[in-house]
């Protein structure tokens, strides 16, 4: 019997912590993106019914722990990036294209590996520079806000301390009776509580493709489905890449016109349902994964709640509470730049042009951060050094190459037979 309800339970956490740890993220994305707040919680309940279903499809499809969760990146860039020229329409029309490419890599290999081939320091750093601004809002909020942020930061250092995986949630009940004390009696009246879905007709410009659709795929695939995969291989699971890519970009269609913006593998959250803590045997923690969906999708019939609570609260403190979940993803995408000497370089020009939020003939800052850091490696790249091999000036005029000289093979070189 506790073998058959510890997954369950391990689920019911994930889902809790995903929606608890990011879902502030998301709203502050989509409002930066021109929704209203009607818009704001549609999008935020098609998220969670898409991630839902495709977490419960992959699953139980594949008997694998695959836990899907919203692009928590992805929602962050929409705060750097604001909203695009023609509005909430358009940004739409870009999830819609985001979607689509997510499909495509998962039916065509070669855009995947395209994907990729982005050098890792220049992915990291434009990752970093949309993350910044976000991140430094509870330093700002602090300022702005002692009494009420205070407490707020306080709480997630504690249980950053003592208890890792809550510290975020934490920070975010504190949040929630800070806005409930200060916040006047009559302010959620009025408010749309109940769920209610708000679809949007899409709308298309160059800009936004550039500026929007594409680094919004680039950042999901980077930040979100690579790391994703990665966690259950190293849980020891082999996951079917191209099925996933194709079942969360179905699922980012389905959501985008209700205001979903993407839907990927998990990478935060997608440990707490692959690992032994779910189950013992691997091969029944796909029931967390499952339940994790499950659990998810209802969690969005709270979405009216989170909205009406986000709206009364000072902007400031929702994005402090946003700031603080992604501090970890920043210190990631901040080790991943800076590691390798010889790309740093390109790495910091990419992370300042995308941190810079500057906006060219309609185009954001991550795209031209991307290209700014290419380029750089392209016109700086330096191949190393040719250096010849060792000439022996004997008495007969010979020169012994290393081939010559060496009569062992080396320790990777496997050992001929005699006549091959």
């Amino acid at each position: 019997m506790a073998g058959r309800v510890q997954p369950v339970l391990a689920g019911a956490v994930t889902a809790l912590v995903g929606f608890a740890s990011s879902f502030t993220v998301v709203l502050a994305g989509l409002r930066a993106a021109g929704a209203s707040d009607a818009q704001a919680a549609s999008g935020l309940l098609a998220l969670c019914v898409a991630c839902g279903l495709a977490a419960a499809w992959l699953g139980w499809r594949h008997r694998i722990p695959m836990s899907v969760a919203w692009s928590t990146p992805g929602a962050a860039l929409l705060v750097a990036t604001g909203p695009p020229p023609g509005g909430w329409p358009v940004a739409v029309g870009a999830f819609l294209v985001s979607g689509v490419l997510i499909v495509a890599a998962g039916l065509f290999p070669p855009l995947g590996r395209a994907v990729a081939a982005i050098p890792k320091p220049v992915a990291g750093a434009m990752l970093a520079g949309v993350l910044l601004p976000l991140c430094t809002a509870p330093v700002r909020a602090l300022v702005e806000l002692p009494t009420v942020a205070g407490p707020v930061v306080g709480g997630w250092l504690l249980l950053h301390r003592f208890a890792r995986r809550w510290a975020v949630p934490g920070a975010l009940l504190v949040a929630v009776i800070a806005i409930a004390l200060t916040a006047p009696p009559t302010g959620l009246t009025g408010a749309a509580l109940a769920p209610s879905v708000t679809l949007t007709a899409p709308a298309w410009n160059t800009s936004a493709l550039i500026g929007l659709a594409l680094p919004l795929f680039l950042v999901t695939m980077a930040a979100q489905n690579v790391p994703g995969m990665a966690v259950l291989v190293g849980y020891g699971y082999r996951p079917p890449f191209g099925a996933a890519l194709r079942a969360t970009g179905l699922a980012s269609l389905f959501a985008a016109p209700a205001g979903g913006h993407a839907v990927n593998l998990a990478a935060i959250t997608a440990a707490l349902a692959a690992s032994p803590d779910a189950h013992p045997d691997p091969e029944r923690r796909w029931v967390a994964s499952v339940t994790a969906g499950v659990g998810l999708a209802l969690l969005g019939l709270g979405a009216g709640v989170a909205t009406a609570l986000v709206a009364v609260a000072p902007p400031i403190l929702i994005e402090a509470v946003a700031g603080l979940a992604l501090l970890g993803a920043l210190a990631t995408a901040l080790a991943s730049a800076v590691t390798d000497p010889a790309t740093r370089e390109a790495a910091v020009v990419t992370f300042v042009v995308t941190a810079s939020g500057v906006t060219l003939i309609g185009v954001g800052g991550a795209f031209w951060g991307l290209v700014a850091g290419c380029l750089m490696l392209l016109l700086f790249h330096r191949r190393p050094p040719v250096v010849p091999p060792p000439v022996d000036h004997s008495s007969d005029g010979r020169s012994a190459t290393p081939t010559a000289r060496r009569t062992r093979p080396s320790a990777t070189e496997p050992i001929r037979s005699a006549g091959t």
